[in-house]
């Protein structure tokens, strides 16, 4: 007898239903939709992102003006000490002596030059804060434009009448009220290097980077917590107390830079935007290192004209740092 042998046993196959691709837009007669656009950031000089929340704003602001001091203290000492140390090595009289390194013509230069990597420092610093490291945009967050309504032309007139005008009124001030010689005075006279760095200074990068620090972060951190004519005093403050110890002998400069710091911060206050203030700071300045780079000339056509007029005129307005 025989057995049929069954085969292995198979699963049957079964068509499984397939998903229908959806019919194209011109099948069904409907337009496309349009691509994605990008969403357009919307910034308010006056209430910027970094300053969130505000207080927190205020002390960011803060840090950044203590890191800009700092900077002006210590990074132009890089330069300054290997100077110092070569000073010491080939044994210079009064190597260490401060009255000798004051009339030193390298150690001058040298610690006005030291500025340039401090400003740069400074700026990157306020960078990466105000951009939010890069997620902002830097000009539009600063309010880096004209106010609304203002063309370019206009606001360059505007600015130049403010600029000269301060650059007056501060000639007027310290001719009525002469001072001592200052730290400025020195410089200039030392060398034509070191005047040829300040005026680079005056024009190149003071503006920028104190804008930056005071009309660009402070004013806003603080007018969030504390009002517009709060700020305006403490900027004022802030930016005549730094200067102090450059020009404590001479107490017209420091009214000089206070004057100009109200004025750039009320013209912060009153337009919402930073540009103005640094058309107008490098206005001033501008017109001060032209007379720096002059010096020399002025100083002869001084000494030649009774009565002569004090050295303030032409330098001690001047604030760089």
């Amino acid at each position: 007898m025989t057995t049929n042998q069954s085969a292995p046993f198979e699963e049957p196959i079964v068509d499984q239903p397939t998903a229908s691709a959806p019919p194209a837009f011109d099948q069904l007669g409907i337009a496309p939709p349009p691509p994605a656009q990008p969403v357009a950031i919307q910034i308010d000089p006056e209430n910027p992102p970094w300053t969130e929340p505000r207080w927190r704003g205020g002390v960011r602001a803060f840090l950044i003006w203590v890191g800009s001091v700092a900077c002006l203290l210590f990074v132009p000492l890089i330069l300054i000490i290997p100077y110092i140390i070569y000073r010491v090595s080939t044994r210079v009289p009064g190597a260490l002596d401060p009255v000798a390194l004051a009339n030193d013509k390298m150690f001058l230069f040298l610690s006005v030059l030291g500025v340039v990597p401090a400003h740069a420092l400074t700026f990157l610093m306020a960078y990466l804060v105000i951009t939010g490291r890069r997620r902002y945009p830097f000009l539009k967050t600063l309010g880096f434009s004209w106010p609304p309504g203002w063309t370019t032309l206009k606001g360059m007139v505007i600015c130049t009448l403010i600029g000269a005008g301060l650059f007056a009124a501060g000639a007027v001030i310290t001719r009525v009220f002469p001072g001592d010689e200052t730290q400025l005075d020195m410089l200039i006279g030392s060398s034509f290097a070191a005047r040829a760095v300040t005026a680079f200074l005056a024009v190149g990068t003071a503006p920028l980077v104190e804008e930056l620090i005071y009309r660009g972060m402070l004013y806003p951190a603080i007018a969030r917590v504390l009002g517009s004519g709060v700020a305006i005093a403490l900027v004022s403050l802030l930016f005549a107390g730094v200067h102090y110890l450059q020009y404590q002998n001479n107490l017209a400069v420091i009214g000089v830079i206070s004057v100009v710091s109200v004025t750039l911060t009320a013209v912060r206050a009153y337009t919402r935007r930073l540009l103005p203030c640094f058309v107008i700071h490098l206005i001033f300045n501008g017109i001060q290192a032209v007379l720096i780079m002059l010096y020399p000339f002025l100083s002869k056509v001084q000494e030649q004209t009774p009565p002569p007029a004090p050295n303030e005129i032409i330098a001690a307005v001047l604030h760089l740092f």
